[in-house]
């Protein structure tokens, strides 16, 4: 339609008309006369509205739910973050606790033989100068460490020093198959020799090859001259097997030491060696032997009501 006087009048003239309906029907309230129009117009369009109110609900379900998505997301992921975190504390309290079992241990074995440790941690292990099985320490010439000390931990023989460096020194472990330490029996006092045999149990040769050991017998260090590279009354391990002797003069035991070298990780130098010798004072105590359950005895009583065979006649 092009701009022209008569359109413009009609434009108005509508208008002016819309105004007045829409004044009669706001003031006709619900006796207004356009109302049965207006239900026809709602019967007319109602469907249309629904159809495009079903078809735009769905995008704004969508958009609802990504956003409520998102939130769930991030909640996941926090809560993910937090049990991560509750998970590294309950490992590293769990690795603290045990590291203190194993500190509490190392001090009653060091108060009770009289060793002056130093405490250290194993920090790397493998075929460090040449040999087989050995470990590293965090301590070394600069916390006093030298070669030729005896290494123990909680349970017993650990090595001894072998190469010291500034900051770090390098153990020979006991159950290296260069390594040989002398030993002595519990109460017996039979004298031997351990050597190590890798992952298996030491091996003893005791000089007297009629001295009566039997399984479970225990055996401590018999100690070295100035005590170097042995301390006296450290504990090496049990017997599992006793060979025969077939007329040797010497008998050979298997024993299984007392330290889990798979688990190193607190250990203490020796860097004083004890007054006198602990003896067999440093050896875990012997679990109590379980006493015999009561036998008990249950005795008939003869009933009040029992007949007496003199009676009878």
């Amino acid at each position: 339609m092009r701009d022209t006087r008569e359109s413009r009048l009609l434009l108005v003239l509508l208008i002016a008309i819309a105004f007045a309906l829409i004044t009669v029907d706001i003031r006709g309230g619900e006796d207004s006369p356009l109302d049965g129009a207006r239900q026809a117009a709602a019967s007319a369009f109602g469907p249309v509205e629904g159809g495009v109110a079903s078809a735009v609900d769905p995008v704004g379900n969508a958009v609802a739910a990504i956003r409520d998505s998102d939130t769930r997301h991030n909640r996941i992921s926090q809560l993910e973050q937090e049990n991560t975190r509750l998970r590294q504390r309950l490992g590293s309290d769990d690795r603290n606790r045990a590291r203190s079992v194993e500190l509490d241990k190392l001090r009653r074995v060091a108060g009770t033989g009289q060793y002056g440790i130093k405490g250290a941690e194993v920090i790397g292990i493998g075929a460090s100068q040449g040999f087989s099985w050995t470990v590293t320490l965090d301590v070394g010439s600069d916390d006093g460490i030298q070669r030729d000390q005896t290494v123990i931990n909680g349970d017993g023989l650990v090595g001894r020093v072998t190469t010291v460096g500034p900051t770090t020194s390098t153990v020979l472990l006991a159950i290296d198959p260069d390594f040989t330490v002398g030993t002595r029996m519990e109460k017996s006092s039979e004298l031997g020799f351990a050597t190590g045999r890798g992952d298996r149990s030491l091996h003893v040769q005791l000089l007297n090859g009629k001295a009566k050991i039997k399984k479970g017998d225990r055996l401590v260090t018999f100690g070295s001259q100035a005590d170097k590279p042995f301390v006296p009354g450290v504990p090496v391990g049990k017997v599992v097997r006793v060979d025969p002797t077939g007329g040797d003069l010497t008998r050979t035991l298997q024993v299984r030491p007392y330290v889990r070298f798979s688990r190193l990780d607190i250990v203490g130098v020796v860097v004083q060696p004890p007054r006198s010798n602990p003896r067999d004072t440093v050896l875990p105590p012997k679990p109590a032997k379980p006493k015999p359950a009561p036998t008990v005895t249950v005795t008939a009583t003869p009933s009040a009501t029992a007949t007496n065979p003199a009676d009878r006649s």
